[in-house]
């Protein structure tokens, strides 16, 4: 069964900033069926009325917040949104990904934080860059390596273009972590640094074997930055994405 298509909506950062009711009716007009905040101590209440109306659905949080101060009204900011997954996005020294005992460090934070993400009812995910997958630590991506060290309650969203800028076989990848992956990141472009992403279907990913590699799995569209117009992008990315089956 296809999964309902998302989009992360740091993609649309700067007009959520400016009109977030009038943008999450547009995400709605494109298509998308569920939306994945950045902020979520931002009116939770105000954005789960407007998301309700629409009928979109939230399908994870990315809550850098857990990092700074008190975790608990996060997670609980969290649950307002009507979701149970709080997604750490980034936070971590990127030092930590090149040895094994940054990895340990690494795997000892998210291990805590899940723990306290179950008090609340909820489960602890981690979004992850380049810099997780570019180290090669005792012959493998570091994020497997890390992957081995989580308790069992962690899981992951895959951030796919990240992955491939990385250097990683995405696909191949996928395929290792397996069921602890429960959410992509869909994102296409040039595959390097630095450079703007493109509507998905576009640029240089293999979108449909990344999307074999992992049907369970959230589809999440997002763009860091676009050349042309980011609505125009999503409505590409999904019209792509719906020919491809994967909506």
């Amino acid at each position: 069964m296809a999964s309902p298509l998302g989009v992360q909506l740091y993609t649309v950062r700067d007009a959520l900033a400016a009109d977030r009711d009038g943008v999450l009716a547009r995400i709605a007009g494109i298509g998308y069926t569920t939306v994945e905040p950045f902020n979520p101590t931002d009116d939770p209440e105000g954005f789960r009325r407007v998301a309700d109306d629409l009928g979109l659905t939230v399908s994870g949080a990315h809550a850098i917040q857990l990092l700074h101060g008190e975790t608990g009204p996060v997670f609980e900011a969290v649950a307002t949104l009507g979701t149970d997954l709080a997604i750490l996005p980034a936070g971590i020294p990127e030092e930590d990904f090149t040895t094994p005992d940054g990895l340990a460090r690494a795997a000892d934070l998210l291990n805590g934080l899940a723990e306290q993400a179950a008090g609340h009812g909820l489960r602890l995910g981690y979004h992850n860059h380049w810099w997780e997958v570019e180290p090669v630590v005792d012959g493998r991506h570091a994020i497997e390596g890390l992957v081995e060290l989580l308790a069992p309650e962690v899981v992951l969203e895959l951030d796919t273009y990240w992955a491939a800028v990385g250097g990683a076989d995405v696909p191949a990848l996928l395929g290792r972590l397996g069921e602890r992956v429960v959410a992509l990141h869909v994102k296409d472009g040039p595959a390097v640094r630095d450079e703007p992403h493109v509507a998905v279907g576009s640029g240089v990913m293999p979108v449909p074997e990344v999307l074999a590699a992992a049907p369970g799995a959230q589809r999440i569209v997002e763009l860091d930055s676009c050349a042309t117009d980011l609505f125009d992008a999503l409505a590409d990315s999904r019209d792509y994405l719906v020919g491809l089956g994967a909506a």
